[in-house]
C-alpha cells in the first residue's frame, strides 16, 4: 500500500500546483480505480427459501413470507462469462426434426427393488437426474447404498460429502452389502467428481449430499443458493452427456420442501421425497415429480437393523390385529398411487369438560374432519358441539383419499354412540356436504383388495354400483345413498 503523495507524484507533479489539490486528485483516482475493480462483482442477497433475489437485506422474503432466511453471496459476473462452463468439449449439435427423431425403446436399469422401480416408473432411465429428499435419520442414504448393493454386475459410484469412507464401510458391513464394484468416493468438488467419473465409467452416481457440492465457477460456500443451482446444473449437464443415471440426496428445510432454490426441483427429472414418522417402523417413499412415470405412485419399506425392507402388502402392515373390536375402528379402503389397500381409521369422542371442545386429527386433514361433523349434526342429528374429537390414521401414513370419508363417518358415529362396527367390514365412498354418498374411482380395486383379505362386507356409493359385476367377489356389496342408510344398517 502506497501513500498518497507516492501515488500522485509522477502525474501531478506540476510546477505551482498545491499539496491539497495533488492530495484531492490521488483521492479521485484512488476511488475511480476501486470502483472499477469492484464493478467486476456485486453482492446480492439471497433467499434460503424459495431463492428470491435482493439488492439489500431483507428481514422478511416478500414472496415466500418466511423470515430471516436472506444470505449475502458475492456474485461475478466477469468470471462467470470469460470461464467455459462444463466438464467436456462442446459438441456439435444441431437440430434435428421431429419426425426423423429415432423411436428406440429407452431401456431401464432394474433395481431390482420392487418399491423403488414402481415410484420410478419401471426403473432408471440412463441419463436421468433423480433427486431424494427425506428428514435427516429418515433412511435416506440407507436406501441408495441398498440400491448399490441390489444393482450386482454394475459399477456404482457413491460418492460422499458428509461421511467418511469408513462410515460409509461400517453401514455396509451392517446392512451386508457385497457389491465388489461399489466405490466409494469422499469428495466435494464436482470438476474432481467428474474426472473419477470419466476414468471408471459407472453405471449409476450416487451423491450424497447435494448441498455439500461446491463448483470452482462459483465463490459462494457450499450449500449456498448459487452454489446448489450451479452445481446441479453441472450434475445434469453431466448426465445428459454421459447417459449415466445420477441420484442425488437432498436436505429438507424446517416447512419438509427440498432445501435450495425450487429451480432445483425444475432441473432434475425426478423428485421422490422420502418420509415417515420416527415412531414408527414404516417409510413411504413418494413421487412428487416424474417425467419418465406416474406422480401419484408410492413405496412402502419396513425400517429393520439390516436396512430398509420393501413391503409388497401394505393392508397387512397397517391394519391392527385384535382380539377385541373397540368401538370407534373402521376399515377403509383407498387408493394411493395406482395400487389399492387397506388402512385403519380410529375415533375417539368425549364429552367437552374443559370448555372449548378440542378437534385433533392425526393423518388427516382436520378442517375435513371438521366439515364431516358438522354434516353429521346438520343431516343425522348427532350432536357433536358438546364433544371433544380426535381422529388417527394407524401406521403413520397422511391421506388425503376422499374415500376415506364414508370410514371416518362410520367411526365417528361408532364412538359417539359406544357400539362396535365389525371388524371385517370395509367402506369406500365420497360424503357431501347435503349427506350423500358420493361415487369415487376405481372402485372395483377396492372391492377386490377387501376380498382378497377376506372382509365380508364392503359399504360403498349407490351411484358407483353401476357396470360392476359383483357375482365374481365373495365379499357382499352394500350400496348406500344417505347416511342415514349407513346408520340403519350398523347401528
Amino acid at each position: 500500500m502506497q501513500a498518497w503523495e507516492d501515488i500522485s507524484a509522477p502525474p501531478l507533479q506540476k510546477p505551482g500546483m498545491p499539496a491539497s489539490l495533488r492530495k484531492s486528485l490521488a483521492l479521485q483516482i484512488l476511488i475511480f480505480t476501486t470502483h472499477k475493480i469492484m464493478a467486476k462483482s456485486r453482492t446480492l442477497y439471497i433467499c434460503q427459501s424459495c431463492g428470491n433475489q435482493s439488492p439489500k437485506w431483507l428481514g422478511k422474503c416478500p414472496v415466500c413470507g418466511e423470515w430471516n432466511t436472506y444470505v449475502e453471496e458475492v456474485i461475478n459476473r466477469e468470471e462467470e462469462r470469460s470461464k467455459e462452463r462444463g466438464f467436456s468439449p462442446k459438441s456439435d449439435v444441431v437440430p434435428i426434426a421431429l419426425q426423423n427423431i429415432s423411436e428406440t425403446q429407452t431401456v431401464r436399469l432394474v433395481t431390482h427393488d420392487t418399491e423403488l422401480d414402481r415410484v420410478l416408473g419401471g426403473g432408471i432411465v440412463p441419463g436421468s437426474l433423480v433427486l431424494i429428499g427425506g428428514e435427516p435419520g429418515i433412511g435416506k442414504s440407507t436406501l441408495m447404498l441398498q440400491l448399490a448393493a441390489n444393482l450386482s454386475g454394475k459399477t456404482i459410484l457413491y460418492v460422499s460429502g458428509e461421511e467418511s469412507d469408513r462410515q460409509i464401510k461400517m453401514r455396509a458391513d451392517r446392512m451386508g452389502v457385497t457389491n465388489n464394484d461399489c466405490y466409494v468416493l469422499t469428495e466435494t468438488n464436482t470438476q474432481s467428481i467428474f474426472k473419477h467419473a470419466h476414468e471408471l465409467e459407472p453405471d449409476l452416481i450416487i451423491v450424497d449430499s447435494v448441498q455439500t457440492l461446491h463448483s470452482i465457477y462459483i465463490e459462494s460456500t457450499p450449500g449456498s443458493i448459487s452454489q446448489i443451482r450451479e452445481c446441479t446444473g453441472e450434475m445434469q449437464r453431466f448426465a445428459k452427456e454421459s447417459h449415466i443415471p445420477i441420484f442425488l440426496i437432498g436436505h429438507i428445510t424446517k416447512d419438509g420442501s427440498i432445501a435450495g432454490p425450487k429451480t432445483l426441483e425444475h432441473i432434475v427429472d425426478t423428485v421422490l421425497q422420502f418420509e415417515g414418522d420416527r415412531n414408527y417402523t414404516y417409510r413411504i417413499l413418494r413421487t412428487i415429480k416424474n417425467r419418465f412415470g406416474s406422480t401419484s405412485e408410492i413405496g412402502i419399506y419396513e425400517m429393520q437393523g439390516t436396512g430398509l425392507r420393501p413391503v409388497l402388502n401394505p393392508s397387512e402392515i397397517l391394519l391392527t390385529h385384535r382380539d377385541e373390536q373397540p368401538s370407534g375402528i373402521t376399515i377403509a379402503a383407498m387408493i394411493e398411487g395406482m395400487r389399492p389397500f387397506l388402512i385403519e381409521t380410529q375415533a375417539l369422542v368425549t364429552p367437552a369438560f374443559y370448555g372449548t371442545p378440542q378437534r385433533s386429527a392425526t393423518g388427516f386433514d382436520v378442517k375435513r374432519m371438521g366439515m364431516l361433523l358438522a354434516v353429521l349434526e346438520k343431516r343425522s342429528g348427532f350432536r357433536f358441539g358438546t364433544k371433544d374429537v380426535f381422529l388417527n390414521i394407524a401406521g403413520g401414513m397422511y391421506v388425503d383419499d376422499p374415500a376415506i370419508d364414508l370410514a371416518v363417518i362410520a367411526a365417528l358415529i361408532s364412538s359417539y354412540e359406544d357400539k362396535v362396527v365389525p371388524a371385517k367390514i370395509a367402506f369406500a365412498a365420497e360424503v357431501g356436504l347435503s349427506g350423500e354418498i358420493r361415487a369415487v374411482n376405481r372402485i372395483e380395486q377396492r372391492i377386490a383388495e377387501a376380498d382378497k383379505l377376506g372382509f365380508d362386507q364392503i359399504f360403498i356409493s349407490k351411484y358407483s354400483h353401476k357396470g360392476i359385476d359383483t357375482s365374481k367377489f365373495k365379499i357382499e356389496v352394500i350400496s348406500i345413498s344417505k347416511i342415514e342408510q349407513l346408520v340403519a344398517h350398523l347401528f
